[in-house]
């Protein structure tokens, strides 16, 4: 971070992007842990010939992952311009 921001301005910068990483962090965790725990009764529903369970441990969670990436890196860099810190 650069040296001149203060240091009020470098704590308000650190708690949005932790909040972001939390934010980031859970819905990492929701996807890789809980859903695949609930395949079984997900596998109950059909969508394109595919049981829901399958397609989430096969393919969605993998296509929510690489959305998250270029979400998160889009709200850092909202985050970063807001107090000035952005890359150019």
């Amino acid at each position: 971070m650069s040296d001149n921001i203060s240091r009020e301005v470098a704590e308000a910068h650190w708690s949005k992007t932790k909040n972001l990483m939390l934010i980031t962090l859970a819905i990492w965790a929701f996807f890789s842990f809980f859903i695949h725990f609930f395949v079984v009764p997900m596998n109950n529903i059909v969508i394109l010939g595919f049981p829901l369970g399958f397609y989430m441990a096969a393919q969605g969670s993998l296509i929510v992952f690489v959305v998250l990436i270029f979400w998160f890196a889009a709200r850092q860099n909202a985050i970063d311009e807001e107090f000035g810190v952005a890359e150019d």
